[in-house]
């Protein structure tokens, strides 16, 4: 199993990231529910921040507060959440929240937990909104002359 975070969309302080889980073993593997996460500092020490499911206490976002059932995935298959946060101080009395790395659990707890290394900037708000496991949306058909996506390739 490979867990990786892309790079977030950053507008107007709102930062919305997703994160994909890689099925690399030789077995299926089920995510259900939400992703259990924790924001760490570049010593992996974990912030105080308040993690939520679904982003209605940060912003509204389009399908990020649908759940979605259990999703089976077989070898070489993928999963996607989201993560949606505030780049915004409300407290000039506290120092911002500067996560370094992300603790992820799929299926919650601690069980086949990762740690991969990201950038979170929350700010003084605290608050990080988590979506649940999903499919990803299927990629938009290729258009005739367009240059070739690729993907990343998946480690073993």
């Amino acid at each position: 199993m490979l867990l990786r975070a892309a790079e977030a969309n950053a507008a107007m302080g709102l930062r919305v990231q997703q994160i994909e889980l890689v099925n690399c073993g030789t077995r299926a593997y089920t995510v259900s529910g939400h992703p259990s996460v924790q924001v760490l500092d570049e010593d992996l020490e974990p912030l105080e921040v308040t993690v939520s499911h679904g982003a209605s206490a940060i912003a509204t976002l389009d399908g990020f507060e649908t759940a979605t059932g259990p999703v089976r995935l077989k070898p070489g298959e993928r999963a996607v959440a989201r993560l949606a946060w505030r780049n915004l101080v409300t407290d000039v009395t506290r120092p911002a929240a500067d996560g370094r790395y992300l603790r992820i659990a799929p299926n919650g707890g601690d069980r086949d937990a990762q740690t991969v290394p990201d950038h979170v900037d929350l700010g003084t708000t605290g608050k990080l909104g988590v979506s649940a496991w999903a499919r990803p949306a299927p990629d938009p058909p290729e258009r005739p002359g367009a240059p070739a996506r690729s993907r990343p390739p998946v480690a073993p």
